[in-house]
């Protein structure tokens, strides 16, 4: 299913077509004051949004949270979702729109998983404490450095989004971006946060719409509820491809998994711990052991992956690191003379967004 106006149905559901109208005037005007007639030819430009699909799996473990990711391939140019270091006790995973480029010029516009770890927006920090002498707790630091991090994808998001006034079809409740974020909070101890990000039009006249993309939605997975089981998380871009998860196998034996643990008694051991939630024997070395086998037996092998670890004392560190990209699909062949009269098959895609 495709992002965009009049995609054809057999457009990939990975590979998001948008329309963007880049308005231009002879002098400067507010958005209000927008009239049909004031609106000149525009140039036009193709911007492709590819996502980030797969699955996210965090195993918090002993003084560790290790992060495993597995692409799931539903068209050509998928890009896997990758951990990215934010600083030295977080890192977060990004799902869905982040590669955003045109095919025709060639241009990037935004390539947001390569632009986390610099993403910030502005987020006041409330000092709440009753004494000043007290000393700041910095789990209300922490907490801003959360918000600043989805504020500042927020605003990237924002800055493409604002050019986009044709129709975008797209599911209405699917988040256009989802983001994973896990770390260590000082006196806090582990903690894993999903952001989402979701995209809104408003229709103002002659099909011209305002394109927003709305305050993340902040959903905190770990800590769980005491009464929960404290095991494996996992999370799945795009949510209407629902695939197997890794504890759902555990839970039921599956056969794949169950070898793994006849060969080892090791193995054995973090299966059982995993299902009985006792987190804190798991040692980094046998749970990456356990999750690099029981993946690469559980998943198809043309299926990217990698894993990376956020140690407590010496932070971020890959196991597995990211695979080469493949090379973006060349541009199609300039139209000749007698082309360029020919009725066009869909709509022009105006202007590239700033």
């Amino acid at each position: 299913m495709g992002l965009g106006a009049n995609v054809e149905p057999s457009t990939s559901r990975s590979c998001l077509c948008l329309y963007i109208f880049y308005v231009l005037f002879a002098f400067a005007i507010g958005p209000g004051s927008l009239r049909a007639q004031e609106v000149t030819a525009p140039p036009s430009e193709e911007i492709v949004a590819n996502l980030a699909a797969g699955r996210v799996i965090v195993a918090v473990v002993k003084d560790a949270i290790i992060i495993a990711t597995v692409e799931n391939p539903i068209e050509s140019q998928t890009h896997p979702p990758i951990p990215v270091q934010l600083n030295a006790r977080r890192a977060g995973v990004l799902f869905g729109a982040v590669d955003w480029f045109s095919p025709t010029s060639d241009q990037q516009f935004a390539r947001l998983d390569r632009e986390l770890p610099h993403l910030r927006g502005d987020v006041t920090a409330v000092d709440q404490r009753l004494d000043k002498t007290q000393p700041l707790d910095l789990t209300t630091s922490e907490a801003t450095d959360l918000e600043s991090i989805g504020q500042g994808v927020l605003q990237r998001l924002s800055r493409v989004a604002s050019n986009l006034h044709a129709k975008v079809t797209y599911p209405p409740n699917e988040p256009i971006v989802q983001l994973v974020l896990v770390g260590f909070v000082p006196n806090y101890g582990p903690e894993v946060w999903e952001l989402s990000f979701n995209l809104t039009q408003e229709m103002r006249n002659l099909e011209y719409y305002d394109t927003k993309i709305t305050r993340p939605v902040y959903v905190q997975f770990w800590p769980p509820e005491k009464t929960e089981l404290h095991t494996l998380l996992e999370f799945q871009f795009p949510p209407e491809i629902k695939l197997p998860q890794l504890l759902d196998l555990l839970k039921a034996k599956d056969p794949r998994i169950e070898k793994i643990c006849a060969a080892d008694p090791k193995m054995r051991e973090v299966a059982d711990r995993f299902l009985q939630g006792d987190y804190k024997k798991i040692l980094v070395p046998d749970a990456t052991q356990f999750l690099r086998a029981a993946l690469a037996a559980t998943t198809d092998p043309k299926s990217r992956q990698t894993m990376a670890v956020v140690n407590l004392d010496s932070g971020f560190e890959w196991v597995l690191k990211p695979p080469a990209e493949p090379k973006p699909l060349a541009p199609p062949p300039q139209e000749t003379e007698s082309e360029k009269d020919r009725p066009a098959e869909r709509p022009s895609l105006l202007g590239p967004p700033s």
